[in-house]
């Protein structure tokens, strides 16, 4: 007699059988996409005037990552 109670847990990628699951976290990952790039727009605006000896500024973007 064996008495297991392991529960097999799913997978993040194996919850997409749910559209309320999907459409939620779309949502989810649309909104911290947002919220990241604001932040970092503020960043960028606060250290605008951050200039080196040649005039160059200092804290800059480097492009954008999918």
């Amino acid at each position: 007699m064996m008495n297991n109670k392991v529960i097999e847990l799913k997978k993040p990628g194996e919850f997409t059988e749910d559209p309320l699951t999907e459409l939620l976290r779309t949502g989810a990952r649309q909104l911290i996409g947002e919220a990241v790039e604001a932040e970092l727009q503020e960043l960028l605006q606060q250290y605008a005037d951050l200039r080196n000896k040649n005039g160059h500024m200092q804290v800059v973007r480097n492009g954008y990552l999918p």
